[in-house]
């Protein structure tokens, strides 16, 4: 029996083992398969529509947890659950949506070239 069919179509933060570290992913679960989760996560990367899907084995989840949408608004930057206004979301652009959709995650920083050593 599927563990956390429950859940199906919510926002849910997982916290998973993946070798000796412990990695966090959100999303939405999307499938319960019985023996493993499904999230899914798209955003909008330069005018485009990315999708990321990730299936994580039972036996790697350390934690699962629901996103309340308190939770989603404080992490995408605004301060009260109740400032948003009703259709301002639908009158946001794709780089608002993508700011939004990547919340949280650390930002790619280049990396200094390094001379080789023989």
């Amino acid at each position: 029996m599927a563990r956390y069919s429950v859940m199906l179509g919510r926002r849910v933060e997982v916290h998973y083992r993946a070798g000796d570290i412990l990695l966090p992913a959100s999303g939405l679960l999307v499938a319960d398969s019985g023996r493993s989760i499904f999230l899914e996560q798209s955003l909008v990367q330069r005018g485009q529509t990315r999708h990321f899907r990730w299936e994580i084995p039972y036996q790697y989840i350390v934690r699962l947890e629901e996103k309340v949408e308190a939770e989603l608004e404080i992490s995408a930057g605004t301060a009260t659950a109740g400032s948003r206004q009703p259709g301002a979301a639908s009158a946001r652009g794709p780089s608002t949506a993508a700011s939004t959709n990547s919340a949280g995650t650390a930002a790619m920083l280049p990396l200094p070239n390094r001379p080789k050593t023989a």
